[in-house]
């Protein structure tokens, strides 16, 4: 059995007996616990358990009030919060390329040692410059080979930029894109440990199955707090729990989680009720024997039994978000008409041409990249945009409500929670109102907290509340579970599975679309492409047509297993159809990507061979008497840096031709490692 020293350094996080208050309220008492390398853990918890308090415990932005917190020497953690503050500066990739602990300095020494090289006259003192330098070569080389440029610009591109975006100052981004830029920083910088605190708020789902994948992969542990069950489930081994008994620890996933808790529960229930009977039948014994000197003796030992007897105590249930929403009255048929609508921005052109129809009762899903013009669509229903050519209509009788991304701008700061609902209603009862708040976990003295000291997630709760007292019969809801957390979130969707009316919703969140859109509409380029059916039936949708033609589906989403049998089903079945066109396809990947193949492979073979050049002189450089001697030690200098420069153009050139490569693949909408011979 490992001593605690051993177990101490197998742990990047080690928590020992860790206490914290704030106000006079206590976040954590006692709790201790270990990250191990390659651990993979959910951190969950109602908003206000303490979250975010306890990542920031883990990186040191908070000190425990007692108890210590360990990170084990060398380890690397990075932190990404929900809200991001500006960290990054420049231009986008070299900003992200210049994150990397270390290499701005070294940059900055190197361009000293060289400008003191040149003004030094004393051979002694050339000879230790020169030895300076060639440490500060290697080291950028070794940066350079563990943290290569087109690595950062992979990571950037997964999450949604562009290349044309590389070079804009990462102060022009807005902050969604910010947050982007923040998350690739830190997945560049490959951690020991990543603290990701809501990491898909702002993500598109193309942007969110990336990331999902690059976690997949990534070799170092993380702590994931997330709304979307769907990606948590994916992406964690284990589950750490913040409520009111604490913390408690659990192995498996979301999904396991909510059953071993639930039959926790109900075990320390059972368990609690009979030892409720035992204390009743002991303290009747008691009472009825105490005086009797025959069953004195046995009345005084129950007595002493029952002073020594541990209670059990059954876990609290958690209060959780539960509402529905009343029943609405009946639109018409058609609930929404798009008639030739174009919309566009600073001349680019978001929409062109679009004719769709909205009927009752349907629950369209509306995604696609960030910047497509999903929160435009949603406003323009709204109408608190108009289209700029062509014509959106309401069908009869339909009764709109909006929940705006950033619904926050529609409170009023100066209200209590109270008041803003109930101005919504104010033919209703002080009594019934707060009925409404309780439903949304404010009760007691919360309904009179001021909107403007409410967190993110009770803002969004007080912006539901006022939906669901006034819901209409067309709702159109923009990302409505960001800020709430899984349990809250969960509760919105069992309650828009009971609407009775029409919905049209952005969100990035899986579990979400999952469980509630029977429509999707996907933008691309310009164009709103229908897909009936769920989520489930979407992804299979958009896995057969990049099977079976070039153009707008590129996306890279992870099928479910049914989904993949059956792909492979049509694909068989359609094999004799298919074979001349694939064939055909094949010649054309193979002429087309014949010469960028042959040209990246010339400049890898170079680079490879400046490579060695380079390691042979760094060797030399390790030998001190090179240096004694001004006129061979210099001149081995000045041929490394220009190997260098050399090798740097070559990498440029290399960089160049395999985006070109890369970009090729993706247009002819081929594997390289099945398609080309």
């Amino acid at each position: 059995m490992p001593s605690i020293k051993e177990v101490f350094r197998m742990s990047l996080v080690t928590v020992i007996k860790a206490s914290l208050s704030f106000t006079g309220k206590q976040i954590f008492n006692g709790i201790a616990f270990q990250v191990k390398p390659k651990d993979r853990i959910g951190l969950v918890g109602p908003n206000g358990s303490g979250k975010t308090t306890l990542l920031r415990l883990i990186i040191g932005d908070i000190t425990p009030d007692n108890g210590e917190v360990r990170l084990a020497k060398k380890s690397r953690v990075g932190y990404l919060p929900q809200d991001v503050q500006e960290t990054l500066s420049g231009p986008l990739l070299q900003s992200v390329v210049e994150s990397v602990p270390g290499r701005v300095k070294l940059k900055n020494e190197l361009k000293k040692a060289d400008a003191s090289l040149k003004n030094l006259s004393c051979k002694h003192d050339q000879i230790r410059a020169a030895g300076n330098m060639a440490e500060i070569l290697q080291e950028i080389n070794r940066l350079d080979i563990e943290y290569p440029p087109h690595a950062a610009e992979k990571i950037l591109s997964g999450l949604g930029f562009v290349t044309s975006d590389f070079d804009r100052p990462v102060s022009s981004l807005s902050g969604g894109w910010k947050m982007r830029a923040a998350l690739a920083s830190l997945l560049y910088q490959k951690h020991d440990l990543l603290l990701l605190d809501e990491p898909t708020n702002h993500l598109d789902i193309p942007a969110v199955h990336w990331l999902e994948q690059f976690l997949q992969d990534f070799d170092g542990a993380i702590i994931l707090v997330s709304h979307d069950r769907e990606f948590l489930n994916r992406q964690i081994k284990s589950i750490i729990s913040l409520g009111h008994e604490g913390m408690r620890s659990y192995s498996g996933n979301y999904d396991f989680f909510v059953k071993a808790s639930d039959e926790e529960r109900k075990t320390l229930e059972a368990k609690s009720r009979k030892q409720e009977q035992r204390v009743k039948q002991a303290e009747k014994f008691i009472e009825r024997f105490r005086a009797k000197a025959s069953k004195a003796r046995q009345a005084q030992s129950k007595i002493k039994l029952l002073k020594k007897m541990e209670m059990v105590k059954g876990h609290s249930r958690v209060k959780a978000t539960h509402f529905s929403f009343p029943e609405v009255p009946q639109s018409g048929r058609i609930v929404v008409s798009i008639n030739g609508m174009a919309k566009g921005f600073n001349k680019k052109s978001l929409y062109k041409n679009i004719n769709l129809t909205v009927s009752r009762g349907e629950r369209v899903a509306i995604i696609g990249t960030n910047g497509c013009g999903k929160t435009t669509l949603l406003k323009m229903l709204a109408g608190e945009i108009d289209p700029d050519e062509g014509k959106i209509s309401l069908g009869h009788a339909v009764s709109m409500a909006y929940f705006a991304q950033h619904h926050s701008n529609m409170l009023d700061f100066q209200n209590t929670v109270i008041q803003e609902v109930h101005k919504v209603i104010p033919d209703k009862s002080i009594g019934f109102v707060r009925g409404v708040c309780g439903a949304f976990l404010f009760s007691g003295q919360d309904v009179d907290k001021s909107i403007d000291v409410l967190s993110g997630g009770e803002k969004a709760r007080v912006s539901l509340a006022k939906l669901l007292v006034k819901p209409g019969n067309l709702m159109l809801l923009d990302e409505p579970t960001n800020h709430l957390d899984i349990s809250s979130s969960e509760a919105l969707i069992n309650a828009l599975s009971e609407y009775n009316g029409t919905l049209l919703f952005v969100s990035h969140n899986q579990s979400f679309i999952k469980n509630l859109a029977t429509k999707i509409w996907d933008i691309r380029e310009g164009k709103i492409i229908e897909y009936p059916g769920n989520l489930t039936e979407y992804f299979h949708h958009i896995a057969v047509m990049k099977n079976e033609s070039a153009g707008p589906f590129a996306w890279n989403y992870p099928d479910k297993e049914s989904d993949k049998t059956k792909i492979l089903d049509r694909k068989e079945q359609d094999r004799k159809k298919d074979k001349r066109q694939k064939a055909e396809r094949r010649q054309l990947v193979y002429n087309t990507l014949k010469p960028l193949l042959a040209e990246v492979k010339r400049l890898e073979g170079q680079i490879a061979v400046l490579e060695l050049k380079q390691k042979d002189l760094e060797k030399l450089f390790g030998n001190p008497d090179i240096f004694s001697d001004k006129n061979r030690g210099v001149p081995l200098l000045r041929e490394h840096k220009a190997l260098r420069e050399k090798q740097d153009k070559l990498l440029l050139q290399w960089e160049q031709n395999q985006y070109k490569l890369e970009i090729t693949r993706k247009e002819l909408e081929v594997d390289l490692n099945s398609n080309t011979p």
